[in-house]
């Protein structure tokens, strides 16, 4: 055992005591003050983590929750609110008396609108497993990629490979669309990668028992497999569904005859608006479209929207890379007309949020490239404007000027 006296060193990252502010010396470990920060930092942000039985399902909570991390999309918080509440009081009810259908989410919205993070975030409240899969990567089994069973087989990973927590985690399908079939028309041969899909993910978003084995990957005869019953595994698909708003306009458009008709104007419908049968039009099976009943519709976003997600959302995209400048005591700060360019930029490219990291990546790249010579010469501050933003010949001389006038002045 170490005494008091011998204790030189934090047990935690093993950094000397001369190296740090503070060495707090118990009878046998010593901790420093960087990881009585970083602890601290860890239990504010990341508060302890509750069973699922315990975590508040008011939906009102579970909005205020995914306000946090998702700007507008008031609608789509509501309905998803809603149904992860709901979902979750199915699965507490000890009345064997009444039984609760399962109601699998669909969201319809174009790229970078918020789905995928949405489900993240509803799974980061309630503490279940979590697992993101591209639908365009299943196929019916018996072919080669992978089949509906890899979706559970991953989740049982993401669980620590715990079969009761994986029975109760979430799966969220993204590019549901793709796998939508060609036509109406029923296919004469089979299709791997359109209906054929989606008549595979009947049952197992409906609710079945499958074997899947642990390390996830193909069945064997003799190998050893684990049985998950998915009837309590909540589906959530996402889907951009392209030309899904043209069907809608088309429908309400022929609704509109007569003298008395009111004359329809030539903007894409609302898929607010959606109804099953103009989901079955666009080529989901009908089965399909039953085993998702309630879907909602995610706006684009606006232009107030992406500065919003730019700034004032948890964990935002000019609050990471301020912290990145940091770590090389660099301050970086942001013009509001340059946050206003590059949301007007993303909006051009029509990549939603997602195009904000990207832009955001083009911009400070040359800067981040040079951190270390910055920290050598002195400079520590780099602001960013919408003429920085514009034009990348011009931060590249923005950079050297910098540099040279912090060189001339030391």
């Amino acid at each position: 055992m170490k005494t008091t006296e011998n204790l030189d060193r934090c047990s935690f990252c093993n950094k000397h005591k001369d190296t740090v502010i503070k060495l707090i010396v118990g009878e046998d470990v010593a901790i420093c003050n960087e990881c009585v920060e970083l602890c601290e930092t860890l239990l504010v942000d990341e508060p302890v983590a509750k069973p699922v039985e315990h975590v508040s399902l008011d939906p009102r909570l579970i909005q205020k929750h995914l306000d946090q991390y998702v700007i507008g999309q008031d609608r789509a918080k509501m309905v998803l609110a809603v149904a992860i509440a709901n979902h979750y009081k199915r699965i507490r009810n000890l009345d064997k008396n009444t039984e609760i259908e399962k109601v699998n989410i669909l969201m319809l919205g174009p790229t970078g609108s918020g789905k995928t993070l949405l489900a993240r975030s509803v799974a980061r409240y309630l503490d279940v497993p979590f697992v993101i899969a591209d639908a365009t990567s299943l196929t019916e089994a018996g072919y080669v990629g992978d089949d509906v069973e890899s979706l559970i087989s991953r989740l049982y990973a993401a669980s620590g490979n715990d079969v009761e927590k994986t029975q109760r985690g979430i799966v969220f399908v993204d590019e549901i669309d793709k796998i939508s079939r060609r036509s109406e028309s029923q296919s004469i041969t089979r299709d791997v990668s359109g209906e054929g899909v989606q008549q595979a993910l009947l049952k197992l978003v409906e609710g079945t028992k499958c074997r899947i084995t642990p390390t996830g990957g193909r069945k064997h005869p003799n190998g050893e497999t684990v049985e998950i019953d998915t009837t309590n595994i909540l589906f959530i698909a996402g889907g951009a569904f392209v030309g899904l708003d043209n069907i809608v306009k088309s429908r309400i458009r022929g609704t509109s005859i007569g003298f008395q008709a009111e004359v329809s104007s030539d903007r894409a419908g609302d898929l607010d608006q959606v109804t099953p049968d103009d989901l079955v039009k666009f080529g989901m099976i009908p089965e399909f479209v039953g085993r998702f009943p309630s879907w909602v519709a995610l706006n684009e976003l606006a232009l107030a929207d992406l500065i919003s997600i730019l700034t004032e959302i948890k964990h935002s995209y000019v609050n990471q890379y301020q912290w990145l400048f940091a770590q090389d005591q660099v301050t970086l700060d942001f013009d509001k007309s340059a946050l206003e360019q590059v949301a007007k930029n993303t909006i051009k490219n029509k990549t939603g949020a997602r195009g904000l990291h990207s832009e955001l990546e083009r911009v400070l790249l040359p800067h981040m490239f040079n951190l270390a010579r910055y920290k050598e010469q002195g400079v520590n501050q780099v602001k960013i404007t919408d003429n920085l933003v514009n034009t990348p010949t011009e931060l590249k001389v923005h950079n050297e000027q910098i540099a040279r006038k912090v060189g001339n002045s030391r």
